[in-house]
């Protein structure tokens, strides 16, 4: 693969995405990491932008409320990350000074910082050199390098990604062209190979032989996730907290189903019942009075999936 290729490419062709802009800070780019897993660039960029309008710093985000990070949240998904987002403020601004790490080994450390995200941060807000590894560059590398059209994540990838990379300061905007062009060109149902800037692909030089196994599509309409989504509409859209009634009535389907997404969303702590039956987002329940034990008619073992980046 032709680094000069790529980042020549790249200059013309990148989209103009706002945390890709002069004077994004480094949380600001932490803040797209979190919200981009599981999440496309779309529904993230005006979610990012009042975000950061908002808290613009880590101090400013852990002085907010932990109800008001997650209707900032909105509709997202996977609120569990906005929940993580509000911890890992806290942390950077008490014990980092407000200034978030930029090395890999201390990003690992924080709240909802995985693999990926800890050397995303390190790569695209401090300019190191160091593999950034998602969907999207899985993607090419597996078509350009191996010939193949899917492959499932491998210990292999960091160390693959490692060895394309430049070896000089050119490295951070080659990681960024990489995962751009998986984004944009070499995508996943629809890839435009017409517009590759590749001079050599060995999935094209093979003739684009199909994936040996279908890739599996993750549903949302019926499950747990799409459930656990209009329980915590009716709360972020109420001031005070609500009785089960109106949260009884999102979901007539399968009684057994709401009862179990509303167990788990109180086990995460996004949501909170009052002494008196009622229902709040987490910290809007009455004052040093709430609790967060699940009706006993739920199911305590029915937690969210992991998320994992998307663009």
């Amino acid at each position: 693969m032709r680094a000069t290729e790529l980042l020549g490419w790249y200059e013309h062709a990148r989209r103009d995405l706002p945390w890709r802009r002069p004077g994004v800070t480094p949380w600001q780019i932490l803040v797209s990491e979190v919200m981009l897993q599981q999440t496309p660039v779309a529904r993230v960029a005006p979610v990012w932008t009042e975000w950061v309008t908002r808290w613009p710093t880590p101090s400013a985000t852990a002085a907010a409320g932990v109800a008001d990070v997650l209707r900032a949240w909105g509709r997202l998904g996977y609120p569990r990350r906005a929940k993580r987002l509000h911890e890992c403020a806290v942390i950077i601004a008490t014990r980092f000074d407000d200034v978030v790490p930029s090395d890999v080994d201390t990003l690992l450390t924080l709240p909802g910082v995985g693999s990926y995200t800890a050397r995303a941060v390190a790569c695209f807000a401090y300019r190191q050199r160091v593999p950034v590894v998602d969907t999207n560059v899985r993607r090419v590398v597996t078509r350009v390098v191996h010939g193949v059209a899917h492959a499932p994540p491998s210990s292999r990838d960091l160390d693959e990604v490692a060895a394309l990379l430049p070896d000089d300061d050119t490295a951070p905007r080659f990681s960024a062209a990489l995962m751009e062009l998986g984004a944009t060109v070499c995508t996943a149902r629809s890839p435009r190979c017409g517009d590759c800037p590749l001079s050599r692909c060995r999935w094209r030089e093979r003739k684009y032989p199909p994936a040996t196994a279908p890739r599996r599509v993750q549903r949302y309409a019926g499950t747990d996730r799409q459930v656990r989504g209009l329980l915590l509409d009716v709360l972020r859209n109420s001031s005070a907290p609500v009785e089960r009634a109106a949260l009884d009535m999102v979901w007539l389907t399968d009684t057994a189903q709401r009862d179990r997404a509303l167990h788990s969303l109180l086990a995460d702590g996004l949501v909170e019942q009052t002494p008196d039956g009622r229902f709040a987002l987490a910290g809007e329940g009455e004052p040093d009075q709430a609790v967060t034990s699940a009706p006993d008619s739920v199911d305590p073992d029915v937690v969210e999936p992991q998320a994992n980046r998307r663009r």
